[in-house]
């Protein structure tokens, strides 16, 4: 997002000199603004506006949310009227597709917990991998400015780099890479690896954190959608309750299953419980991850997602990223640790509409 901001205030010009009522991230083409005002958010008369300012200073410990909003970072934390700061300072902007006005898509992700222990021993066979030594992670954005966003991840064999090794065969390849420790589940251990960071309850009783810190290289794929596909489970169905218990009523066909997805996530030991990609720890209800090449990570949105179960509509904060969290209307929304977060994040697929507070336009 380096290069939102030396761009924010001629986007903010260009919307005070346009007729039209719509702007565009200058190196964000695909994410189109039309301007709006706190009455059009569904339900806004009804946020807790002091825990939205209090997600938002939070936030502004990291360089990403201060890049963005700048002096706003710093005259937060003296604010007394949370709502009046909020509406005086932020002008919010509908984030929508290019002569589109369809809905997005709002799932959730939780903390898991699994069970591990720190030396391989029956039932802890599986173990949950640091980065691997081996593996070469390289940035061409210096010379191809246009793949910023990307990283290549592979390693290298001879004097050639091939790509690394995907899911299946590093579960049959020995690999140049440490334990953090070992767990009885390679089902749980997968979806750990979904969720990008979670809790190991080890046999002694201790507990540890585990957060992502890398990944092979290979795109994302949904075991899910696999699933569907192969008529094994109906669409309307899906949901991470229905096929983790797919998986354990099919022991056989488990490893078929996984490996259809050869993305792998390595993890390191962490000092605090789930944190996004800016480092901070996530809150429940406040945090979502989004795709950073459409919207800048560390700022400000409203969201509105409504389902049979839940009904969202506040203010968040976009501090993560996730493999399968892709395009402009996509979010994903962190619902904390326990069990009643993990029913209610796998079960979560509901229509979402999305608005970035931006700083007012200055004089």
């Amino acid at each position: 997002m380096k290069h939102f901001v030396p761009y924010l205030s001629a986007i903010l010009l260009f919307v005070g000199c346009s007729k039209q009522p719509s702007i565009t991230f200058s190196n964000m083409s695909e994410t189109h603004l039309l301007k709006s005002d706190f009455s059009e958010l569904p339900n806004w008369q009804q946020e807790d506006y002091t825990n939205a300012l209090e997600s938002f200073t939070q936030s502004c410990k990291t360089a990403k949310t201060r890049e963005i909003y700048k002096d706003l970072c710093m005259r937060s934390a003296d604010a007394t009227d949370a709502k009046e700061f909020l509406t005086s300072y932020f002008t919010p902007y509908k984030i929508s597709l290019p002569n589109d006005d369809k809905d997005g898509l709002l799932t959730g992700y939780y903390e898991p917990e699994i069970k591990g222990s720190l030396t391989k021993k029956e039932p802890y066979v599986y173990p949950v991998y640091t980065t691997p030594k081996d593996l070469v992670v390289i940035d061409l954005s210096q010379q191809y400015p246009e793949l910023k966003n990307y990283r290549l991840r592979g390693r290298v064999v001879g004097n050639r780099v091939v790509p690394y090794y995907d899911r299946k065969n590093v579960n049959i390849t020995p690999i140049d890479s440490e334990v953090l420790c070992y767990t009885d589940s390679k089902i749980d251990l997968f979806f750990l690896e979904v969720q990008g960071s979670g809790r190991v309850t080890l046999d002694d009783g201790s507990t540890i954190f585990v957060g992502y810190d890398n990944q092979n290289g290979y795109q994302y794929s949904s075991i899910g959608k696999y699933l569907v596909s192969i008529s094994e489970i109906p669409l309307e169905k899906i949901s991470l309750q229905s096929i983790k218990a797919w998986l354990e009523q099919n022991p056989s066909r488990i490893d078929e299953v996984l490996n259809y997805n050869k993305s792998m996530v390595f993890f390191r030991q962490k000092d605090k419980p789930a944190s996004g990609s800016l480092g901070v720890v996530l809150t429940p209800k406040r945090s979502i991850a989004v795709d950073r090449r459409y919207i800048p990570l560390g700022s400000m949105l409203y969201l509105s997602a409504k389902t049979e179960a839940v009904d969202f509509n506040h203010v968040v904060m976009a501090q993560d990223t996730g493999g399968a969290i892709k395009g402009t209307l996509r979010a994903d929304i962190f619902m904390g640790y326990g069990e009643e977060a993990k029913e209610i994040a796998g079960e979560l697929k509901a229509p979402l509409k999305l608005w970035i507070l931006l700083p007012k336009e200055s004089s």
